[in-house]
């Protein structure tokens, strides 16, 4: 009895150690997971301040970008170079013009030499007629190596007292005090500029009167069926002479002392049409045409990859054996596996070439957009992002349709609905808040891919034609994306270049956390609906 009442005391402790054990051991897990939460949370804080802060500043250089455009007399001269630029485009259909007919002479098996003697009136008309811009062109170098001179000086100048700052942080007063800054004079700019408003008008004037003397007598043309095309250049010369009015009311009304407004310099950012940079004249920071090349290619990929993924998964989950199973989901969630540039070079070398090849086949003449004339455009882009994609939606809507709970589809099954009736009218409304959870959230996965719409995109700065219709699937367009990886290696820090593209990286962030958050909301929607 003596040797059993020793051995209980040796038992308790034993089990004290391990229930000791085991709350350390909890403990310890517990931290350990509520530390990598933490963790989660505080790189998500640096990733959003890093943005933020080094975006922050764009929106003020961007303003004192539009105001030194404007009072250097860069807006003033642009209006000038417009002009300039809309009679050249005259100049350019005339051109497309004679391309049209000696391409139909040589259809009809007449030589090189012979189309072009045909077509000597015509090339002489056309140069004739370039050469009637060159006093509009001579005035519009001029001023434009006027106005850049005093831009760059300016730009110089505020380099000269960034450096003079240094020098007066280091103690090197004297060095500073021997930097010399020359002051420009904004008053003799505007003056300058202003008594060239008489000589514009002289100019177009003259450059209007010479232009009804020469379309009334266009050539007659060697090929005939282009009546319609001499109807549109005189249409088009009529036009160009409507619009000078308008630039010289513009001209008039310029006044480089006013100030451009912040709303006016974030709404150019914002709405504005064109991403120029390095420009000798004047850079443009526009997101319109990154922000629908980055809509365009992902729409494309969603409307590929949304009726694969749900519908592979819809077999897997309700219709396939489960022999089909265990190969068919494991090849699709196999595809991210793939490297995305791997992919990229697949879309350049194989399946842009492909699809162009393709789209030359009489057959499929009947698609609006065929032939397809460049190989790397949104179309090869999205068809690359719709692979990506799938895996996403698959594995998302196949986990909604699992968590439909099973007396709804027995329910189904005993009211005597087929297994296709069951899917369609049970299964899948039940599962339809999951599916467009892993709609979403593929969207978000496309929306942010880089490597391959910088490879397949085309990398074409601008805004899709929508009047085209579907054919506007087969631009070449460039993306938010693809714009920061092309560019932000090639950018000096901290300049107005350098801060946009980071304003881009705090769009795409947004974006990414609107689809996210839309997603969650939707999955708690489900979770408590089932």
């Amino acid at each position: 009895m003596e040797s059993e009442s020793n051995q209980i005391p040796k038992i308790d402790l034993t089990l004290k150690r391990r229930l000791l054990l085991g709350v350390t051991t909890d403990k310890w897990i517990q931290v350990f997971f509520f530390g990598n939460a933490w963790v989660a949370i505080l790189i998500l804080l640096l990733i959003a301040f890093f943005l933020f802060k080094e975006g922050s500043g764009f929106f003020n250089q961007n303003r004192d970008s539009h105001n030194l455009y404007r009072k250097a007399g860069l807006e003033f001269v642009e209006e000038i170079k417009q002009t300039q630029e809309d009679f050249t485009a005259i100049y350019r259909y005339m051109n497309s013009l004679r391309a049209d007919q000696m391409n139909a002479l040589k259809e009809q098996g007449i030589e090189y030499n012979e189309a072009n003697k045909q077509l000597t009136p015509l090339e002489d008309f056309t140069y004739d007629f370039y050469d009637l811009s060159f006093e509009l062109s001579d005035l519009s170098s001029e001023l434009s190596d006027f106005v850049t001179g005093f831009r760059d000086q300016y730009t110089s100048n505020q380099n000269l007292r960034e450096y003079q700052k240094t020098l007066e942080e280091t103690g090197e007063t004297e060095e500073a005090a021997e930097v010399e800054i020359a002051e420009i004079d904004f008053q003799f700019i505007e003056t300058y500029l202003k008594e060239q408003i008489p000589v514009y008008i002289e100019v177009t004037q003259r450059l209007t009167n010479d232009i009804a003397t020469s379309t009334a007598d266009f050539p007659t043309l060697p090929v005939s069926g282009y009546e319609d095309r001499i109807v549109r250049f005189r249409e088009l010369n009529s036009l160009f002479i409507q619009t000078i009015p308008t630039h010289i009311d513009q001209l008039k009304a310029w006044d480089p002392e006013e100030p451009v407004s912040w709303m006016a310099s974030f709404t150019a950012f914002i709405f504005g049409r064109n991403w120029v940079t390095n420009s000798f004249w004047q850079d443009w920071y526009g997101i319109l045409p990154l922000l629908s090349g980055s809509l365009l290619v992902s729409g494309i990929a969603l409307l590929l990859a949304v009726p694969f993924g749900v519908a592979a998964a819809i077999y897997v989950n309700q219709i396939a054996s489960p022999t089909e199973q265990k190969w068919i989901k494991p090849s699709i969630e196999f595809i991210s596996a793939i490297p995305s540039v791997v992919l990229g070079f697949f879309g350049i070398a194989v399946l842009g070439e492909t699809l162009r090849q393709l789209s030359n086949w009489a057959w499929l003449e009947f698609i609006p957009f065929f032939p397809i004339s460049e190989r790397l455009n949104a179309l090869t882009a999205g068809c690359l992002l719709a692979l990506m994609a799938t895996p996403t939606i698959f594995t998302l809507a196949e986990d909604a349709i699992n968590n439909v709970p099973k007396a709804y589809k027995e329910a189904s099954y005993a009211i005597g609905a087929t297994r296709l009736q069951t899917i369609f009218n049970i299964i899948l409304p039940t599962a339809l808040s999951g599916i467009i959870s892993a709609v979403l959230l593929g969207f978000g996965r496309v929306i942010g891919e880089t490597m391959v719409v910088l490879l397949c995109a085309g990398n074409r700065i601008a805004i899709p034609g929508l009047s085209e219709g579907f054919g506007v699937m087969v631009e070449p367009v460039h993306t938010m994306t693809g714009i920061i990886a092309q560019e932000m290696g090639e950018v000096e820090r901290a300049s107005i270049h350098y801060r946009a593209l980071f304003v881009l990286g705090i769009l795409l962030f947004l974006i990414s956390l609107l689809v996210n958050w839309l997603a969650q909301k939707i999955v708690h929607k489900f979770k408590i609906s089932v």
